[in-house]
């Protein structure tokens, strides 16, 4: 397995996701996604933390006005709007493939057998977290997860856009 392509991070990352989330950057494997500016959107965390706790949530949304507008989304409820979704048997198919992939990716950094088999934001049957979800979107790209992507579509922040401060 090939670990997925992280940008190199560097100390001043480090630090910049620490003052984003207001707590330490806990073992950090790479920015998976990155403002326009540079400063990063998207952190991945080892799968096992240092004190050994497990920790199934690859990419983690960090930048502050993304996090801001994916929760104002779930705060309004379009969580149970789109769990709707799932129901299209197309869509189920690809939230499935999505779930599939954040695994691979995971285990591709290392496996944690408390946390096989289960990825992130509800995935691969229901809709629990935005957040995580639109961090796997902007991390893999358009069309890996069709949840992820709608939650930035529908969200009042732009990863094309600078707001950054």
């Amino acid at each position: 397995m090939t670990t997925p392509p992280f940008e190199p991070f560097t100390q001043a990352d480090v630090d910049t996701v620490t003052r984003q989330l207001g707590r330490p950057a806990r073992d950090v494997v790479g920015i998976a996604a990155r403002c326009v500016c540079g400063k990063p959107t998207v952190v991945s965390t080892q799968p096992r933390l240092g004190d050994g706790t497990p920790f199934p949530t690859l990419y983690y949304l960090c930048h502050p006005a993304a996090t801001s507008a994916i929760s104002e989304l779930e705060a309004n409820g379009v969580m149970a709007e789109m769990s709707v979704l799932l129901e299209d048997d197309d869509i189920a198919a690809q939230y499935l493939a999505a779930h599939q992939a954040y695994l691979a990716d995971r285990e591709s950094i290392a496996s944690v057998d408390e946390i096989e088999g289960i990825s992130a934001g509800g995935m691969p049957t229901r809709i629990k977290c935005l957040h995580a979800l639109a961090g796997h979107a902007l991390a893999a790209g358009p069309g890996v997860n069709p949840i992820g992507d709608l939650a930035l579509e529908r969200a009042a922040w732009s990863p094309q856009v600078c707001e950054c401060v």
